[in-house]
């Protein structure tokens, strides 16, 4: 996957305006025409590439997005992937409905691959690239590059969709913004600037010497500063979301670090990165959501940890996937290595603190 494409995305994070351009290289990936991002509140907010800006005016403004059941069937599935029209619905029943049938088609549009983003904090947060009808369907293989970037994507528009996809001034601005415990790092670690909520998780974060962050839980600061290392030297990396637990060794927060790029320093300064703590608790969102929504889990690595949480052995996730044993071992591997685990043990643990195979 080009680096550059994922500086672009992190960049949109503080800088709105850059959104339609990803967008539209996002969906050239997948021979798309056009790239599309929802995110929604207490106010829905979108924006999309300029090629389709203004059919998706339409869609709003005239009523069809409420109507749209795509949506729903994002948010509906638990595996962190992008998915097309036939993983939900056959033929007859795209051809009769009446979004596709009445909207789409006539636009010239007609296919799509998405993917929904749920979060505790409430943001609700769509994907899409749109595709012409008469290209046909999107392919798996596009559904595969798509997935590269699905880690980046979400982690960019969690912190566009908490500033209402506004430029802030600046970066104590952008902070308050955020409505969470957030911290603006320099390359070692030291603390440029916390936001107002910065306190409330005082439990689970230490200010070191010379004013370095380091996390009390021993595994998450170890993934922190691989996380750190990685933002230059690998900018692809997606391992860069991990669970913070307490000492009860209770998941209590997901930490989410962001490398500041290119226009995202003039609201951020010299900043070298930033390190958002989200809630795992939440009485609206169920804690499932979090395999999906959270973790930088593939659609094959979050189906294997489902399993391990679920008490099956590595040979039974193999058989039932039919996938190669050691197919599952090296995905287990990667499981514990995003999550801050150890052994399997660990893991099922940590999944079932998390609620990761309750039901949606």
């Amino acid at each position: 996957m080009q680096d550059g494409l994922v500086d672009r995305i992190y960049e949109c994070s503080v800088v709105p305006e850059a959104w339609p351009a990803v967008l539209d290289e996002v969906a050239a990936l997948a021979g798309s025409a056009g790239g599309l991002l929802f995110s929604a509140r207490k106010a829905l907010n979108w924006t999309a590439s300029e090629r389709i800006a203004d059919v998706f005016a339409a869609y709003v403004e005239e009523g069809w997005f409420g109507k749209c059941s795509r949506r729903v069937c994002l948010m509906g599935r638990e595996e962190p992937s992008f998915f097309v029209e036939h993983d939900f619905w056959s033929d007859a029943e795209i051809d009769a409905d009446p979004v596709y049938r009445d909207f789409f088609r006539p636009r010239g549009l007609g296919w799509s691959a998405g993917t929904g983003v749920q979060v505790p904090t409430g943001d609700n947060i769509v994907f899409s690239v749109e595709r012409a009808f008469s290209e046909g369907p999107v392919a798996a293989e596009s559904v595969a590059r798509l997935n590269l970037l699905r880690p980046h994507l979400a982690r960019s528009a969690l912190v566009s969709a908490r500033m209402q996809h506004k430029r802030a001034q600046g970066a104590a601005e952008a902070l308050i913004a955020m409505h969470l415990p957030a911290f603006l790092l320099r390359a070692g670690g030291e603390v440029v600037e916390m936001s107002p909520l910065g306190t409330d998780v005082s439990s689970l974060v230490i200010l070191g010497a010379h004013g370095r962050l380091r996390l009390a839980d021993r595994q998450a600061d170890a993934l922190l500063d691989d996380a750190l290392a990685s933002l230059t030297s690998a900018p692809a990396i997606s391992a860069r979301s991990f669970p913070v637990r307490d000492a009860a060794e209770t998941p209590r927060q997901v930490a989410h670090l962001i490398p500041v790029q290119r226009g995202a320093h003039d609201v951020f300064g010299d900043s070298y990165a930033l390190l958002m703590m989200v809630p795992v608790a939440s009485d609206r969102v169920p804690s499932a959501t979090l395999m999906k929504s959270l973790f930088d889990l593939t659609p094959s690595e979050a189906r294997v940890a489902s399993g391990i949480a679920r008490g099956e052995t590595p040979e039974t996730i193999a058989a039932s996937g039919c996938v190669a044993i050691s197919t599952v071992r090296s995905q287990i591997r990667s499981v514990l290595e995003k999550t801050g685990t150890s052994r399997q043990s660990d893991l099922a643990g940590l999944l079932a603190r998390l609620g990761a195979t309750a039901p949606n």
